[in-house]
C-alpha cells in the first residue's frame, strides 16, 4: 500500500446518514507541511519482516494512525483580551486567537487526527461575549483553534447550553462553517442521531462526546438531543452504532469528574471501567477538572482521566489551572481492520500568562537551547507535576510515555 502524498487531500470528513448506512463526504484540505498523513508503507528491506513474509501481512505491520486530545478549550475573558490585543499588534481590527495557540501547532499539527474540546459555547461575531457561569464567547476563537492543527473538537460540556438552544446552534454552524468535525451536541434529533465518522487515510475514526454534568440547567422540553448526557447503555449503544457504520477505531470524549482533583473519583473510575470494557470504545479522552488527571491503561487500551486545561485563564491562575497534557496515542493495526494503541505518549503543556497569554509545549522548550534561564526552572517544575500526575495510576509500567525534554 503506498505513502499517502503529504500535498493530497489529508482526510476527508464522513458521516453516516442517520436513515441508513450511506456515507457522505466532506473534503478536508491540505495543509502544507503539517507532516499529516497516513503512514501505511510496506516495510523497507533494511527495517521490514523477512522477504517469506506477505506483502498483505507486511503492510499491515506498517500502518499506524496517530490520534491525539487536548483538554478544555475555555474561552474566558482574559483570554479574549489577549487575542484581541495580538489583533492590534498586527494592525488588525477584531480577534486573533491563533498566536496563543503558535507554540504547540507542531505537536498538534503532526498527529494524523486532532481532537480539542470546546467547553464554552459561541456568540455571534459582534458579541455580546459574556464569562462564568455562562459563557457566550467570540466564535473566532475556532481561526485558532484550526491554525494550531486540530481536526475536530467535542463539544458536551456543563457549559453546552449555557445560551440554550440558540447558543447551540450557533456553535455548530460555526464549527461547520471552519471545517472542524464536531461530536457532543447537535442543532436537530437527526443530526444528533448521525454517527461522527472521520476517514483518516483510509482509516475510519467514530468519535462520541458526551457530558456528566449542566450546572443545573436543562435542555427545553423535547429537544434532549441538544447535548449528550452520559448514560453508560446509550454510550455503549452509539459506539455499537459507530461500528455498524463502519469505524475501525471509536473514541470517546467525556466531560466529567471533580473540578481541581488530581485522583479520579469513584463515578469516574466506575464509568471508565464499564464503558472500556466495551469491545466498540477503544480509547476515552476526559476532561472539566482543570486539572492534570493520570492516564490508565485496561488491557490494550487506555483511559485519560483528565488533559487539564489546553487554554484558558482564570480568574484565579495557579499552578494547576495553568497545566494541561495533551494524549498522543499511535494505534497500530494487529489484523485487517481491527486496531489497538501500540504507543501512549503524555505531552505536557503550560499557559504562560505574562506578559502575554501563550500556550507552551513543555517538552519542546525544555528541549530549546533558546529558551531563557529565567523560565526554565518554571518550566521544569511544571514538566515534573504534570508527569507525576499523568503517571499516578501506574501508566509508566504500562508503557505510558511521558514525551521528554526535546523529545
Amino acid at each position: 500500500m503506498p505513502v499517502r502524498d503529504r500535498s493530497a487531500t489529508r482526510r476527508s470528513w464522513l458521516r453516516a446518514v442517520a436513515a441508513g448506512a450511506a456515507l457522505v463526504a466532506f473534503a478536508g484540505g491540505c495543509t502544507a507541511g503539517s507532516g499529516r498523513e497516513a503512514r501505511s508503507a510496506a516495510s523497507s528491506p533494511a527495517t521490514g519482516p523477512s522477504a517469506t513474509a506477505s506483502p498483505t501481512t507486511a503492510a499491515i505491520a506498517r500502518r499506524t494512525v496517530t490520534i491525539l486530545g487536548a483538554g478544555d478549550v475555555l474561552v474566558h475573558p482574559p483570554v479574549w483580551a489577549q487575542a484581541r490585543a495580538d489583533a492590534r499588534a498586527a494592525g488588525r481590527a477584531g480577534f486573533d486567537f491563533f498566536p496563543m495557540f503558535a507554540t504547540v501547532r507542531p505537536a498538534i499539527s503532526g498527529a494524523d487526527l486532532a481532537i480539542c474540546h470546546l467547553e464554552t459555547p459561541l456568540a455571534t461575531p459582534d458579541g455580546p461575549f459574556l464569562g462564568y457561569p455562562r459563557f457566550s464567547v467570540p466564535p473566532q476563537v475556532l481561526d485558532g483553534v484550526k491554525g494550531a492543527g486540530f481536526d475536530a473538537c467535542s463539544t458536551a460540556s456543563n457549559h453546552t447550553i449555557d445560551q440554550g438552544e440558540r447558543g447551540v446552534r450557533r456553535t455548530v454552524d460555526a464549527l461547520d462553517a471552519a471545517g472542524l468535525g464536531h461530536a457532543g451536541s447537535a442543532r436537530t434529533a437527526r443530526e444528533a442521531a448521525t454517527p461522527v465518522l472521520y476517514d483518516v487515510g483510509g482509516v475510519r475514526v467514530g468519535h462520541l462526546a458526551y457530558t456528566a454534568h449542566l450546572n443545573g440547567l436543562r435542555p427545553p422540553a423535547g429537544e434532549d438531543w441538544l447535548v449528550n448526557v452520559v448514560d453508560v447503555a446509550t454510550i455503549a449503544a452509539a459506539a455499537h452504532r459507530l461500528r455498524a457504520a463502519g469505524a475501525q477505531i471509536v473514541v470517546l470524549s467525556l466531560h466529567w469528574g471533580t473540578e481541581y482533583e488530581h485522583a479520579p473519583d469513584s463515578d469516574q473510575r466506575a464509568l471508565a471501567a464499564r464503558l472500556i470494557a466495551s469491545p466498540d470504545i477503544d480509547l476515552i479522552l476526559g476532561h472539566h477538572a482543570h486539572v492534570v488527571q493520570p492516564f490508565e491503561r485496561f488491557g490494550s487500551k487506555w483511559v485519560v482521566y483528565g488533559m487539564g486545561n489546553e487554554l484558558a485563564r482564570h480568574a484565579e491562575p495557579i499552578n494547576d489551572n495553568r497545566e494541561g497534557v495533551m494524549a498522543r496515542m499511535t494505534f497500530s493495526e494487529y489484523a485487517p481492520g481491527r486496531w489497538r494503541v501500540a504507543r501512549a505518549e503524555a505531552i505536557p503543556t503550560w499557559t504562560q500568562i505574562s506578559p502575554a497569554i501563550r500556550l507552551v509545549d513543555l517538552s519542546a522548550a525544555l528541549g530549546n537551547a533558546a529558551t531563557p534561564p529565567s523560565v526554565r526552572g518554571v518550566y521544569r517544575a511544571a514538566y515534573d507535576r504534570v508527569a507525576g500526575y499523568t503517571l499516578g495510576r501506574g501508566g509508566a509500567a504500562e508503557g505510558l510515555v511521558v514525551v521528554p525534554p526535546g523529545g
